[in-house]
């Protein structure tokens, strides 16, 4: 998002006069472009501290004497003195068709809860997170089969197109708004590698949404056998079956109950192996096995 966007500023010719973003977690898996890079392809300075909200930066944007700032997924909260510097306002691209989503990861919450649409939202910063006038938006469909990623990618494109739409309204000073709709306002936190853990007991559907709300490029939905964690990294419903939550239903093709229906696992991978295709018949699980236990079971391996 930050990429796309600042890239369409710099193809219009817009002067930039500084670019704030985030030192890369060794942690985390990179799979976006870089937009420091971007920048200094384009001599234009960047800057990496842990917080702006200090009086040190806060200074040093003052004296840019910025017009306008933009954050395009920037991963802090901006302090309101900061807010209030640029004469013709601060504006934030967000992940959702707010009021609905606001909040961290929205695209991923949005697969998850199984939505058919979701978008790119354009709107004025305020103190309140995701919460000021809305100045454009663009809708997205999510289709049953996507990921987060595929959804994510539209989503991006959709935000570069209201950018473009909008900059110069802007930049003169004349940018549409509108309250948004506080009654139809939902919020949603970050999320954590521990929240991809499977329940069994979900229906098999809330259980399909996980997993592609969270598989590559993202941590991934598990389960557990024993000891040993189990990622699934894709997986299809099934509304034919009745079984224990949980349960291997059978092999070929690997499927396991679920509370309502079941799920036949695609991609999986042990976490101390190697990414495999479950129709290989190598993953060492059998028909019978309990997945999601906390106390031993049959070792993998050995359960052939």
């Amino acid at each position: 998002m930050g990429y796309e966007c600042l890239q369409a500023l710099i193809g219009r010719g817009s002067r930039i006069v500084a670019v704030f973003t985030h030192n890369d977690d060794p942690a985390e898996k990179i799979w976006f472009k870089s937009v420091a890079t971007l920048a200094r392809e384009h001599a234009i300075p960047v800057h990496t501290p842990d917080s702006i909200n200090t009086a040190v930066w806060i200074e040093h944007i003052r004296a840019l004497r910025p017009q306008i700032l933009f954050s395009f997924y920037y991963r802090n909260l901006i302090c309101q003195e900061i807010l209030d510097i640029p004469p013709l306002g601060a504006f934030n691209m967000h992940g959702s068709l707010l009021p609905r989503y606001r909040g961290r990861v929205p695209v991923n919450w949005a697969v998850l809860n199984g939505e058919t649409r979701t978008g790119a939202t354009l709107h004025m910063m305020v103190k309140r997170p995701d919460a000021g006038d809305i100045v454009d938006q663009e809708e997205v469909p999510i289709g049953s089969l996507d990921s987060a990623q595929q959804v994510f990618a539209r989503v991006t494109a959709a935000a570069r197109r209201v950018l473009e739409r909008q900059i110069d309204a802007i930049e003169a000073g004349n940018a549409p708004h509108r309250a948004q709709d506080e009654a139809i306002a939902s919020y949603f936190g970050g999320r954590k590698p521990e929240d991809g853990r499977i329940d069994w007991t979900l229906p098999a559907q809330r259980i399909f949404n996980l997993v592609r709300a969270v598989t590559h490029p993202y941590p991934g939905a598990f389960t557990d056998l024993g000891e040993r964690r189990l990622f699934i990294w894709w997986a299809l419903p099934r509304a034919d079956e009745r079984a224990t939550p949980g349960r291997v239903l059978s092999v070929q093709p690997l499927t396991v109950g679920t509370g309502k229906g079941s799920l036949e696992i695609v991609t999986l991978q042990w976490q101390d192996g190697e990414e495999q295709a479950a129709s290989a018949g190598t993953h060492g699980l059998r028909q019978g096995l309990q997945l999601g236990t906390a106390h031993a079971s049959p070792h993998p391996d050995t359960a052939i």
